[in-house]
């Protein structure tokens, strides 16, 4: 039952957060709100499960399926979730795909959601605090390349699986902001 409120909570403040950040950027806040809301909807899906609906709505995977599972339950719930809320417009649905893995043309939307998840009250350590910092001091775009690069550092450092696409849209942010 802890690990359903821990769930609960974690959405919930992705949802107050996004609004805020949405404020704070010009961005509709209810749109970030709901996306926000139930970005983890498929979270509660085990790995056979999350593998299965990917293959079934031809979800494409670069590399490694099995090793990207923690992953999909973003653009699978992207696609399911339009059945359940369909008054809500596809530009939400595009920001809880693109929450875990980025995408090189993110939407202002798609950013709010990417940095809430990331900085929501129960998100601890200096990571979260720095890019806490750093709402209404930087611009969107790049308050978005810190958390995405920072989240690569994590990645890096824990030696994890590194997405694949993730380089490329690590670089794409590098060179596009450097200007």
């Amino acid at each position: 039952m802890a690990d359903h409120r821990k769930r609960r909570n974690h959405s919930l403040g992705v949802a107050r957060t996004a609004a805020s950040l949405a404020e704070t950027y010009g961005v509709d806040p209810f749109l970030a709100e709901a996306a926000g809301l139930v970005h983890d909807w498929d979270k509660v899906l085990d790995e056979a499960e999350l593998l299965a609906r990917a293959a079934q709505y031809g979800i494409e995977v670069a590399g490694s399926p099995a090793n990207s599972v923690a992953l999909l339950h973003g653009p699978v719930a992207a696609i399911e979730l339009p059945q359940l809320f369909g008054e809500l417009p596809p530009c939400v649905f595009q920001a809880i795909a693109r929450h875990t893995v980025g995408a090189e043309d993110m939407t202002d939307l798609d950013m709010v959601v990417f940095v809430a998840d990331a900085i929501e009250p129960m998100r601890k350590g200096a990571y979260a605090e720095r890019l806490r910092a750093q709402v209404g001091k930087l611009d969107l775009a790049h308050l978005f390349f810190e958390c995405f690069a920072g989240g690569l550092v994590y990645v890096i450092d824990t030696r994890r699986y590194l997405y694949p696409t993730a380089i490329t849209i690590y670089n794409h942010y590098a060179l596009e902001l450097a200007r």
